[in-house]
């Protein structure tokens, strides 16, 4: 139960104030020293009527109910849902985390964590700043954790199931788990480094043979304990390979630290000869980094591709028997009635049951203007009603609803592999077997002079044939170029990506928010502009597109309210205004505004008969055969204003689609718009080849075609409708501004507008690939010479040892010198 300790509110932002912080009975109570000085200084500055405004607002919204339903919480009391999310502990005790909104402050994580205090039965709470969370422990018997939802929500925070899939479980496991591995490694190449330089050093003071000999075993048992433990992954790797016969990179690995191992632990029992033990341990370290490293890009796009599956909302309100409850999305089943109120997103896929109301589904189709929904007509998961409250039947959730099915197949394209990827791992198996082979003969070779001799070449060989600079060559140019883009505000995800950009070939742009600026826009006014700032005000009280394009369009004009005598007192902030599916009505001073479109004007009785209008209809004609939508004004009966409504083109598309071209790459559009408004964009930017009315399958299957056609497959978009296309395609781009999803598809996202940063990422790619050809034939050429010179036996593995970092060094310094040539190019 909740008791009584957090009835009394703060004075000056009205939240509870815990027991602790309660001073007698004094009038003025705060829940924090900063509120304590925000209100002192608010009275000393005179502004008393501050609260009046903040008392008259709470008469119809409470502190403690916050505007919200506590009943929206009984849902945590389900079984399944407590199945799903919170833990069973021993003793009846269950543990959950929960996302918390509202934390500001060190004072927030005290009042949290006093929650025991403040509900009877809960145990323990800890919150994590950083991340908004609070992990909550409670006797199920004495308090329900719906009972600890409210007063949680009563306290100022709001609380949420964290939804963490089990796969992202496993890999915050497997991630701890390489972390571990790393500290190992690390501690071991730290002591055996320290080990190393005093036995260095011991050879120029005379040190006293018994140190030598502990020191040389102390590093033979760390660097053994690091080799079984932390380097155990690259053993069980190589093992494998050898089991399946597979060349994979892991076993030359492998195999020169076992021989080093093995070569050390017979020189530690001997007495004499080289110990690679601070060698071994280093290279563990370094390698199981590079792998941590590798490890976290591949979660990266894995979480990419999770964020497409939170479009759609994670709570609905469901109607059983005329009551409203709000329920988790995973609870509703197909012939479930829901309402959608404006400004919802819809969480399944349903037919309209009831109401009228405009919809955007340009998350899904690409198309700019909304869509009036009547009675019957279908609903798709993530579209947002835009004007009106809706009632739905849900016909089909989860897995079944078709943004997910668009997920399934962005999924299915983000696993094929580039084809420059499949030739790197084919070279990388040649590498391996080239190695091996190498370093066996050079054994054999070395064998009849003397076995310690024959080891010492083989390993040096092994040694310098690493394929340190080999593997260096490509990701460390592309790490150069990449962190040169995201100064420019370009991220790039995929190094393939980059080097796939260096092949011309085609290149499809989604038109809306890729070619035009994604949003409506006032293109044109005909009449009167004394009108235009009442126009304005009347539309800002909608969310419609089309009122959102007028009110912005009124900011940016010059014409001055008082040109147009008013005697209303009321100001423009209360002007009475009714919405219909086809435009708006309001009235000012007894006059009756009619803004919409020709239908509208009809039903509201306008005339359309004087010769004013007559010309306005031939412009109108022109307006709608540029794929763009009219508004008419109408004023007490009579037409004073007409305007077109568009998606305008950026001002830098045609100039970047003709440099494009100059650089030998095609161009084409793919858009979900109607066949007339791509049409007119294709003919103003003079692209031959586009596709309308496209859905998210077909342009999937447009870009599978174009990968047959073309060297390179370029697909540029912004949305969810885009989604699987980016993926599919050779290199996928999403523009600044783009959807989520867009963005998880796409290995390239802009973050700047307009399309001229396409042109500074294939600049980059084509630097970036002559440099990797640069690093591959300086590593190769070094690897090379070092393998001859250590099958002549003129390499001591020590020597090697010192002389491999060259090449990674020369591979570093031709990388830098490139990303920086490369940015003085682009500036």
């Amino acid at each position: 139960m909740i008791i009584d300790k957090i009835n009394t509110e703060c004075t000056h932002c009205g939240l509870p104030v815990p027991t602790g912080l309660q001073v007698g009975d004094r009038h003025e109570q705060y829940c924090c020293h900063g509120c304590e000085t925000a209100h002192q200084l608010i009275m000393s500055a005179g502004l008393e009527s501050f609260y009046a405004m903040v008392d008259a607002s709470r008469e119809s919204q409470t502190l403690l109910g916050r505007g919200g339903d506590e009943s929206q919480f009984d849902h945590l009391n389900d079984e399944g849902f407590q199945r799903r999310f919170a833990g069973e502990l021993s003793g009846g005790v269950k543990e959950i985390q929960l996302s918390l909104s509202g934390i500001h402050c060190a004072a927030c994580i005290w009042l949290i964590e006093k929650l025991p205090t403040i509900v009877s039965g809960v145990l323990f709470t800890r919150v994590n700043w950083s991340k908004g969370t609070v992990r909550v422990q409670w006797l199920d018997s004495q308090v329900s954790l719906s009972e600890i939802a409210v007063a949680l929500f009563r306290l100022g925070y709001t609380p949420e199931p964290i939804r963490t899939s089990i796969k992202a479980q496993q890999r915050d496991r497997e991630n701890r788990q390489q972390l571990a591995r790393i500290g190992m490694a690390g501690a071991a190449a730290g002591n055996n480094m320290l080990i190393a330089a005093a036995l260095y050093l011991g050879m120029f003071s005379a040190m006293d043979a018994g140190f030598v000999t502990l020191f040389r075993w102390m590093s033979c048992v760390i660097g053994i304990a690091a080799l079984v433990g932390p380097g155990r992954v690259f053993l069980s790797s190589g093992w494998q390979a050898l089991k399946t016969l597979t060349p994979h990179m892991d076993l030359p690995i492998a195999l020169g630290l076992m021989a080093g191992t093995i070569n050390g632990l017979i020189n530690t029992v001997r007495g004499r000869g080289e110990i690679y033990f601070d060698s071994l341990t280093v290279l563990i370290f370094l390698l199981l980094i590079g792998r941590w490293i590798q490890f976290r890009q591949q979660n990266r796009a894995a979480d990419s591709i999770e964020m497409l599956y939170r479009l759609t909302p994670q709570r609905a309100r469901r109607i059983v028997d005329e009551v409203i409850t709000e329920v988790e999305v995973d609870e509703i089943q197909p012939g479930d009635r829901l309402e959608i109120r404006p400004g919802d997103l819809f969480p399944t896929d349903a037919t309209l049951v009831q109401g009228t109301s405009h919809v955007d589904e340009s998350i899904l189709t690409g198309e700019s203007r909304s869509v009036v929904k009547q009675p019957g007509d279908p609903l798709s998961a993530g579209t947002k009603n835009l004007t009106s409250p809706l009632i739905a039947c849900a016909t089909a959730v989860g897995r079944d609803a078709r943004i997910a099915k668009i997920v399934d197949l962005v999924e299915q394209a983000a696993l094929e592999k580039p084809e420059i990827v499949q030739w790197a791992n084919r070279i990388g198996g040649y590498f391996v077997v080239i190695v091996i082979f190498l370093a066996v003969i050079t054994f054999l070779i070395w064998f009849q002079t003397s076995v310690d001799t024959a080891m010492d070449n083989a390993i040096a060989l092994l040694v310098i044939a690493c394929p340190c600079a080999l593997a260096m060559a490509t990701p460390l140019a592309i790490s150069v170029a990449l962190g040169r883009l995201a100064k420019r505000k370009t991220m790039v995800k995929s190094g393939d990506a980059l080097q796939s950009l260096t092949r011309p070939g085609m290149i499809w742009l989604d038109k809306t928010g890729t070619l035009t600026e994604g949003q409506m826009n006032v293109t044109r006014w005909i009449g009167d502009h004394r009108w235009i700032p009442l126009v304005g005000a009347i539309e800002a009280k909608f969310t419609h597109p089309v009122a959102r394009a007028i009110n912005q369009f009124a900011q940016t004009q010059n014409t001055q309210t008082s040109t147009v005598q008013l005697s209303s007192s009321a100001g423009l902030g209360n002007i009475p205004c009714q919405s219909f599916s086809n435009g708006v009505y309001a009235q000012i001073d007894q006059r009756e505004f009619w803004i919409g479109n020709a239908a509208l004007m009809e039903q509201a009785g306008i005339d359309f008969e004087n010769s004013f209008v007559s010309v306005w209809l031939e412009q109108e004609k022109e307006i709608l055969s540029r794929g763009q939508a009219s508004c008419w004004v109408a004023i007490d009966g009579e037409i004073v204003g007409l305007c077109g409504l568009g998606d305008r083109l950026r001002p830098d598309s045609a100039v970047t689609l003709k440099s494009l071209r100059n650089q030998g790459w095609r161009v084409g559009i793919l858009s979900g718009d109607h066949e007339e408004v791509v049409r007119r964009v294709a003919e103003e930017l003079r692209i031959d080849e586009y596709h309308a009315g496209a859905t998210p399958e077909q342009k999937l299957k447009i870009l599978t075609d174009s990968n047959q056609r073309f060297a390179t497959s370029v697909m540029v978009g912004d949305g969810v409708n885009d989604s699987a296309a980016l993926a599919a395609a050779t290199v996928g781009i999403a523009v600044h501004n783009g959807a989520e999803a867009s963005l998880a598809a796409a290995p390239i996202y802009l973050g700047e507008s307009g399309l001229k940063p396409i042109l500074d990422l294939i600049n980059t790619s084509r630097s970036t690939g002559y440099t990797i050809k640069q690093n591959l034939s300086v590593s190769l050429g070094y690897n090379v010479l070092g393998v001859i010179l250590a099958m002549m036996g003129v390499l001591h593995p020590l020597l090697a040892a010192a002389l491999m970092p060259i090449s990674s060094l020369s591979v570093i310094g031709l990388s830098l010198r490139s990303g920086r040539s490369s940015a003085n190019q682009a500036g």
